[in-house]
């Protein structure tokens, strides 16, 4: 199955299924010398674990990291070989699963995959189950440690939208993460989050589902990421985020808003800020990036996320030989996967980021060695 390492430079490799002996990563390209952050990894990892209310999976994991490799023992630094990453599964419930392994699932993965490899894992959609971002997060994570020691960058994803409901506006260049975390939802203002829990926990009552809108802001990137054509840094980001699970589209700076616009108010002049003498923009309608490449403005994202496809009410599908039933699933599963999102929107961004952070950095070499 090929698919599964993303980067260039900044490598990483998941493994592992849902219902697995367990999930990770393999990263490889980071320098060496770094101290290993276990700290940041453990905090982006709980929030991104199962468990933790009514609004995600009852689904208990500890989802402590384990390295295996890549660090040295006597001052934990990175070696600038291999990272291996690892957490077990310690709550699986395969039989939840067994009614299921001869037919399809509306709106999962399990008829594609057949159609591609003419075998799937059934249980929890093997390496389609949102707990493939295990690997993801933890790498992430790493990756944002070493764009904070070497830059400063910041970057803070929150829940803009579930539903109708929406936040409309937001400090980007104050919002922290502890404020993000102030609600179990991940939407940094309080009435608007509680409007958003309650659309959450409503469908979960109904035993529906409902998606939304991850919105996502990084600070502190410089000028000079990124590459033209091809490696663009919007097509890069573009393709980390839709490739994370039930995510449906991608806007970056103002988006899809930017079509009811002109180019008179969209386009963002520059200055020479007097203060630091680097040139900046008056506004910020590009999100940071012009030409597929960093101008030094904070980079603004955006992530929309379908609503879960398991819900707890009578479907009509097939099964594999092509009759019709009627199933009803049952399970441990997200109502809404928007809260747990927000760590794997920055992990992606993260990874994304640092692999052009080094690229340029490469490149930088290169040519002083001409």
């Amino acid at each position: 199955m090929s698919g599964n390492t993303f980067g260039h430079v900044f490598r990483v490799t998941t493994f592992g299924e849902s219902h697995g002996g367990g999930l990770g990563v393999v990263v490889d390209g980071c320098p060496a010398g770094h101290p290993f952050p276990h700290a940041r990894i453990a905090a982006q990892m709980a929030r991104r674990r199962p468990g933790q209310g009514k609004l995600t999976s009852a689904r208990q994991e500890a989802d402590a990291v384990q390295v295996y490799s890549g660090l040295e023992p006597e001052s934990g630094r990175t070696l600038g070989t291999p990272i291996m990453m690892m957490v077990g599964n310690s709550d699986a419930r395969s039989h939840h699963y067994d009614d299921l392994a001869a037919l399809y699932r509306p709106s999962h993965a399990d008829y594609t995959y057949d159609a591609r490899y003419g075998l799937r894992a059934v249980a929890g959609g093997g390496r389609a189950s949102a707990r493939e971002t295990v690997g993801r997060v933890a790498a992430g994570a790493l990756a944002e440690d070493l764009l904070a020691a070497l830059h400063g960058v910041e970057i803070v994803a929150w829940v803009a939208s579930v539903g109708d409901v929406e936040l409309r506006e937001v400090d980007e260049a104050t919002l922290t993460r502890a404020q993000v975390d102030a609600h179990a939802v991940r939407c940094p203002e309080g009435q608007v989050a509680e409007a958003m829990s309650e659309v959450i926990d409503a469908a979960r009552k109904q035993g529906d589902t409902v998606g939304g809108v991850v919105r996502c802001v990084v600070r502190g990137v410089p000028a000079g990421w990124g590459a033209p054509v091809f490696d663009k840094l919007t097509a890069d980001l573009a393709r980390a985020m839709m490739s994370l699970p039930a995510s449906r589209g991608f806007e970056v700076g103002d988006g899809f808003a930017a079509t009811k616009l002109r180019g008179s108010t969209h386009n963002d002049p520059f200055y020479k800020d007097p203060a630091s003498g680097k040139v900046r923009t008056t506004s910020n309608h590009s999100g940071g990036i012009q030409g597929g490449i960093s101008n030094g403005e904070a980079i603004r994202l955006a992530v929309a996320f379908k609503p879960v496809a398991t819900i707890f009410q009578p479907q009509q599908t097939v099964n594999r030989a092509g009759e019709a039933v009627t199933f009803q699933a049952r399970g441990r599963h997200d109502p809404c996967v928007l809260p747990r999102a927000v760590p794997m929107v920055e992990a992606m961004a993260a990874l994304v980021l640092c692999d052009h952070m080094l690229r340029a950095r490469l490149a930088t070499m290169d040519g002083l060695r001409r």
